[in-house]
């Protein structure tokens, strides 16, 4: 492991997304930027698909074998929201990420180039404004699917920063055992994680990650409510069955032993400050190096199949 520079400042986002709106989504995004710089950070959080936010509990009119064309229609409103790499929105955020003088990494439902499909993916921005990395999710999750395709390519891309190499897993792709390896063997230091998950359960899976990685996890979650969904959606019945909180966040910092770095924020928007010292990262691994000398690779070995050839 090369040199770390020993304190990484941090903002961790915990807002609500303006709701199947893209434009006003970039919008609130590069305000929030502009906030977290005048903290002087050094790499700035978002949670997932913070544009043009989560559609959680819309079934877009699909059952098992069809679907129907109201749900067509709001499917279409959410398309036209995504956001194709590199565009004019990326443009936007990453002239935001230049002028913070900070990493970003924002979650965002991504419109393919080429096709109609549209993936869960996480930008990061290094502090030239550049694109540095696009991560698509692996395995859109349940009813993810139908909205979501899988990746197809960018799996596990890193960044390579002053505070070690930086990765993200979105939501549950952290419960994919192999997943987590394929990070661990790129020696990330800062997992990432952009996330839809308020459950009480995920703390213990983030404690334990950074636990069996040695790495600081990075919790970004979302808070909203709903009735911030748009008035003239045609799924609102199925949105007027939800709870009044939709999400209630959790954001956080764990540290390479598994402690808090930032207890959990629940039930309201904030920016979450916190400076990591980023030597506890190789003094963690002195007895466990999860893919170094605590490794069995002539016993275990994980083949990563990178697809390096799309870009």
């Amino acid at each position: 492991m090369k040199d770390l520079k020993d304190i990484c400042k941090i903002a961790l986002v915990q807002a609500a997304p303006v709701m199947f709106d893209k434009k006003a989504g970039v919008e609130k995004t590069v305000k929030l930027i502009k906030e977290a710089a005048e903290k002087n950070v050094d790499l700035i959080v978002f949670p997932e698909l913070f544009i043009p936010g989560y559609p959680y509990g819309m079934t877009y009119g699909f059952t098992v074998g069809s679907r129907n064309e109201d749900g067509r229609k709001d499917w279409k409103v959410y398309y036209d929201n995504s956001i194709v790499v590199p565009g004019e929105e990326t443009e936007i955020l990453g002239k935001a990420a230049k002028a913070a003088h900070a990493y970003v990494s924002i979650g965002f439902s991504e419109r393919d180039t080429n096709t109609g499909t549209l993936y869960n993916s996480n930008i990061f921005f290094s502090p030239e404004g550049e694109i540095v990395g696009v991560h698509r999710k692996l395995k859109p999750t349940g009813s993810e699917r139908v909205v979501w395709g899988d990746a197809n390519k960018g799996y596990f891309p890193i960044v390579d920063t002053p505070w070690g190499n930086m990765g993200s897993l979105i939501c549950w792709e952290s419960y994919m055992p192999l997943a987590r390896v394929a990070l661990y063997e790129k020696g990330v230091s800062l997992y990432i994680s952009p996330n839809t998950n308020d459950n009480k359960e995920w703390q213990a899976t983030i404690q334990h990650i950074a636990l069996e990685g040695h790495c600081y996890f990075i919790n970004a979650d979302m808070y909203f409510t709903k009735d911030m969904y748009p008035k003239d959606l045609h799924c609102q019945e199925e949105i007027d069955k939800l709870s009044d909180i939709v999400c209630r966040g959790g954001s956080c910092i764990v540290d390479p032993y598994g402690h808090y770095v930032t207890e959990p924020v629940w039930d309201k928007e904030e920016i979450i400050y916190a400076d990591l010292d980023m030597q506890k990262v190789p003094m963690s691994r002195m007895e466990l190096d999860p893919c170094g000398h605590y490794a069995r690779p002539d016993v275990l070995e994980l083949r990563v199949h990178e697809d390096v050839d799309k870009k």
